[in-house]
């Protein structure tokens, strides 16, 4: 007789969809990429971050790949009904192959039989995902009024950004602000393409003009921060978008002993995000908070605010949530 014991058949229970017994819906790129939009990821942005002040909050995991300049990200979620998980990566020489330098893959589970029952190939998606973080946060803490936007970046990720506040916000000027002189010229004709009031500025004169800053770099500890915090003027808004990981460092730690931070997640903020290098006495309030008012937002014209985004898993699961009912279906 076989050590290997024959499990015994049972009746399957004709409740559970096909999915549950061993299916598997699954998007690619090319769909994703044609179903998202910028209204569809803040939508799913203002879900995720209203689910985030009752959510367990959980830290993303962040390691290299058998390079170390390549690493990937792990983002876990779990909301009251589903649960799911990001594997973000960053590959800096695909750009020597032409391929985007981030991709996401989404895997949403059901949690009723603990299954994977959706795989989304997401990296178009994702930069919407990101950009609407962003959005989200300049719509809840810039001054109503702003108009004037500073954007230091000029890579991918940066353009996304830039729209999505301009739908939140009556931009009327873009100030671009790059190390590469060539890449800041392609970046500003590109804004200017799509209908956007975009010049090339250096770092003082856009600081000093802006309602709303948004750093969207990979800058370290190991260089000088993007800019000087007497640059910044009252009541400005500052949005921190690249830092992700331990040394990661954009703005100057000054600016935060003088500003009121929020964040995504606090203790992810602290250990990876922007955050890392605020006082440790220091309030982080939940984005989410603001949102679902917990907590106020900005409290006075003239006080600058400061949002640190270092990404939560609660925005990936909203966000796949919502590509999958726009194609139609749902978990």
């Amino acid at each position: 007789m076989s050590p290997i014991s024959t499990p015994v058949s049972k009746q399957v229970d004709s409740s559970i969809q096909p999915s549950e017994k061993g299916g598997l819906f699954y998007l690619r790129e090319e769909e994703t990429a044609a179903l998202v939009d910028d209204e569809l990821a803040l939508d799913a942005a203002r879900a995720a971050f209203s689910a985030s002040v009752e959510a367990v909050g959980l830290d993303s995991l962040v390691v290299h790949g058998s390079e170390p300049q390549n690493r990937y990200t792990v983002k876990p979620a779990a909301s009251a009904t589903h649960a799911g998980v990001k594997i973000g990566t960053y590959w800096p020489g695909n750009d020597e192959l032409g391929l985007p330098r981030h991709n996401s893959t989404l895997l949403l589970f059901d949690q009723r039989v603990g299954r994977i029952s959706a795989v989304l190939e997401a990296g178009a998606a994702n930069a919407y995902r990101t950009a609407a973080a962003d959005a989200l946060a300049v719509d809840l803490l810039a001054r109503p009024e702003a108009s004037t936007l500073a954007v230091f970046g000029t890579g991918h990720q940066a353009f996304f950004d830039v729209r999505a506040i301009s739908k939140v916000r009556s931009i009327q000027q873009v100030l671009v602000v790059g190390r590469d002189h060539d890449k800041m010229a392609r970046f500003t004709e590109a804004l200017n393409t799509e209908g956007h009031n975009a010049v090339a500025a250096d770092a003082e004169s856009a600081c000093r003009a802006a309602d709303v800053i948004i750093t969207v770099t990979t800058a370290t500890v190991d260089v000088p921060p993007l800019f000087a915090a007497e640059w910044v003027r009252p009541g400005t808004h500052v949005s921190c978008m690249g830092a992700d990981g331990p040394g990661k460092r954009e703005l100057p730690p000054e600016l935060l002993n003088t500003s009121r931070l929020f964040c995504d997640l606090p203790q992810q903020s602290r250990r990876v995000g922007e955050f890392q290098h605020a006082p440790v006495e220091s309030e982080l309030i939940m984005l989410g908070d603001v949102l679902t008012a917990r907590a106020p937002g900005r409290t006075e014209e003239r006080e600058i605010t400061v949002f640190d985004s270092s990404g939560i898993g609660l925005q990936d699961l909203y966000l796949g949530l919502a590509l999958l009912e726009r194609k139609g279906t749902s978990l």
